[in-house]
């Protein structure tokens, strides 16, 4: 039996869980239009957040405040996932470097006759293809030369090209004029225009730029296709540039190495200018069959900040873009995108779940795990999906947890302010009669005081003192009002300290019980131990009076009757004065056993059923009685600690057997009061079983 605390402990929590969502949505509901209304705005502004933190909806304005913050959560994933790959042997970059610039004695426009050399020797190396990062959009003396090296080229070369409409920072109309007319030059050539062009939408390059109409195709794109690689999907792609980190940076540490020295090879053009001729095969042995990129890499020049650059510092020149590019088209590694209705079906998500959780108004210490794993989730979704290949660039990553943050804080808001209302009625309707735990819980569930009452299984408790309307009569009235006050605050301490709810005082009597409005698994030993200290403090409060007024009559004793079966508990009344309280028989047995402590000669006493919930072995078997008002027998025990447990054995023995052998219990308790013979309850018991009925059980006068 003692398991069946725990089964109705069980079933209260779970019924607990069960109305989590419907109170706190009652709550709302109580709410005024005008917050209602406050609250369903903040909604909007949340999920508003939650989809469209990169930019303004439906623009490509950043948004305020949260680009920033998204920007800076998607490099600081990018960089921590990427891959750590060795040097990438298939492209060589040909640089134009500050050293080349010195020796040349000739900085801008770069040298193009060092240009036409170099082409003609890479081409004796035999690459996949060369692309050329450089505009030729002003005259120079060698543009004849340039140009007929371009025309003879057998290598397919991808010229860089630009125009106003695309590059308005790098290029002017004159310029683009020129441009144009130099392209024209090479029609009919394995030379032909690429476009250089990058995005750099907020500050850096993270994505592939846009295929624009009146351009053609990106450096990298016309380079694969010109050496019949399938592009496949990066025809058309928008996504995201896989950037890369070099196992030598990782060792080397940040700072060390830029991305053009530790990724790619690079050689200065000077080295491909002047060339013996009988090196050509050693150098063709080296750089043969690679993707050759031809620019700048200077200190001052066409440097591109990158998605790795606000992490490691390093601001590469744009060749090394395009040489990421190429090899992210090498490699296949097409980022998957989030579709848009992906994008809106989380973010509404994320609303609605902030919102469900701000409903179940959970204390802090059971609320603050369960938003550590939803932030841990959130936080952990956008790096999870980058290394399995997603596009996380433009998800709303921060915009999920501002939106989070700001839907939980305004319905949040809303609930509290609607439950202050309840939360008074019950503090109100509560008064002092309930111990602090269960006054919470009632705050928190104002429901469990509605008006009306449901059966449960509860603990009863029925006190009375001895004498003391008899000893009100022979003492003033103020006096009486005093040790009254004296006597139930002790009581209500008691019961309040053991987790009851006092059901009422009449008179000097205190009624109380345990298992509602709040049932716990250890409401039965509560209620025991309560029990007993009710009669320990009813002694107290003897000796109290006594060294107060020796004058004053004797105060009698505090007699507890004990018992746990069904009342119907609730709230009784109407609109204008209700009490919570419990009814039922379960409540007039306690009283029966309270009252029959005096013919018993005991001073607590409870049924079988209450003994057997509480768990506890300090009890000693009593015989069975025929209470006043009741048919059936009970059988009743009696709180004894220091009870040694040999006895306590023979007098449960004496008690079953009563019925059938009234002699031999009769013998069991004449051998336990042999070795207590002062005992009163024992003698009272004793007599008892001498005068039993049929049924082994003593009818009570």
């Amino acid at each position: 039996m003692a398991d069946s605390g725990d089964s109705r402990g069980s079933g209260m929590t779970s019924a607990r869980r069960g109305n989590l969502l419907t109170r706190g949505w009652r709550s709302i509901r109580e709410a005024g239009t005008l917050q209602l209304a406050g609250t369903f705005v903040m909604l909007l502004l949340a999920l508003t957040i939650a989809r469209f933190s990169w930019t303004l909806p439906f623009t490509d304005v950043a948004t305020p405040l949260t680009n920033a913050a998204e920007r800076a959560f998607y490099d600081l994933r990018n960089y921590y996932a990427a891959d750590l790959v060795e040097q990438d042997d298939r492209i060589l970059m040909v640089v134009y470097n500050d050293q080349t610039l010195i020796n040349a004695q000739k900085r801008s426009p770069l040298d193009r006759g060092m240009l036409a050399e170099a082409l003609r020797n890479l081409d004796e190396l035999e690459p996949k293809a060369i692309g050329i990062d450089i505009l030729f959009d002003q005259p120079q003396a060698e543009d004849d030369e340039l140009i007929e090296t371009l025309r003879n080229m057998k290598t397919p070369v991808a010229v860089g090209y630009a125009n106003v409409a695309t590059n308005e920072d790098d290029i002017v109309y004159e310029q683009q004029v020129f441009l144009d007319e130099f392209m024209s030059r090479l029609e009919g050539s394995n030379a032909r225009p690429a476009s250089i062009r990058l995005d750099n939408s907020f500050g850096a390059t993270r994505v592939w730029p846009s295929i624009e109409p009146d351009l053609p195709p990106l450096l990298g794109r016309a380079m694969l296709r010109d050496a019949g690689v399938d592009l496949g999907r990066f025809e058309t792609y928008r996504g995201a540039i896989e950037y890369r980190r070099s196992k030598f940076e990782q060792q080397a540490g940040l700072g060390e190495a830029e991305v053009s020295e530790d990724l790619f090879e690079s050689a200065a053009i000077d080295l491909f200018v002047d060339i013996d001729p009988s090196i050509l095969p050693f150098l063709k042995e080296q750089y043969g069959g690679r993707y050759v990129l031809i620019g700048g890499d200077i200190v001052d020049y066409d440097r591109v900040e990158t998605t790795f650059s606000s992490i490691d510092g390093n601001v590469p020149p744009g060749l090394a873009v395009h040489a990421e590019i190429i090899a992210q088209m090498l490699d296949g590694k097409a980022m998957n995108p989030v579709p848009n209705w992906a994008k809106w079906a989380i973010a509404v998500l994320v609303v609605a779940i902030a919102a469900l959780v701000a409903l179940l108004e959970w204390p802090t210490r059971k609320r603050a795990p369960l938003l550590a794993l939803i932030f841990a989730i959130l936080i952990g979704i956008p790096p999870l999906l980058e290394v399995r290949d997603v596009d996380t660039y433009g998800l709303p990553a921060v915009g999920w947890l501002l939106g989070w943050v700001l839907a939980f804080t305004a319905v949040t808001t809303t609930a509290r302010a609607a439950g202050a209302k309840q939360r008074s009625f019950a503090q109100g309707a509560l008064g002092k009669y309930i111990p602090r735990d269960i006054a919470q819980a009632i705050i928190d569930r104002p429901e469990l005081l509605s008006l009306g009452g449901e059966k449960r299984a509860i603990y009863v408790l029925f006190s009375d003192l001895e004498g003391f309307t008899k000893m009100s009569h022979a003492i003033p009235p103020e006096m009486v009002a005093k040790l009254l006050n004296r006597y139930l605050e002790m009581l209500s301490k008691v019961v309040l300290d053991h987790g009851g709810v006092i059901d009422k005082f009449v008179g000097d009597a205190v009624v109380a019980f345990w298992g509602a409005p709040i049932a716990r698994a250890d409401d039965a030993e509560r209620a025991a131990r309560a029990g007993y200290a009710i009669w320990q403090a009813g002694e107290e409060f003897r000796r109290e009076v006594a060294e107060m007024d020796p004058s004053l009559p004797p105060i009698g004793k505090t007699r507890v009757g004990l018992h746990y079966g069904e009342a119907v508990i609730g709230n009784f009344g109407g609109d204008t004065r209700i009490q919570y309280t419990a009814l039922g028989d379960s409540m007039n047995t306690a009283a029966r056993l309270e009252a029959a402590n005096k013919p018993l000669q005991s001073s607590v006493m409870a049924s079988r059923e209450f003994a057997e919930q509480s768990g506890l072995d300090w009890w000693r078997a009593m015989g069975r009685v025929q209470l006043r008002g009741r048919a059936k027998p009970v059988d009743i025990y009696e709180p004894a600690p220091d009870f040694p447990p040999e006895d306590r054995a023979r007098l449960e023995e004496a008690s079953r057997i009563a019925a059938e052998d009234a002699a031999k219990a009769a013998a069991l308790v004449a051998d336990v009061l042999a070795r207590h013979s002062d005992d009163a309850a024992l003698q009272n018991l004793q007599h008892r079983m001498k005068n039993l009925d049929e049924g082994g059980a003593y009818v009570l006068g």
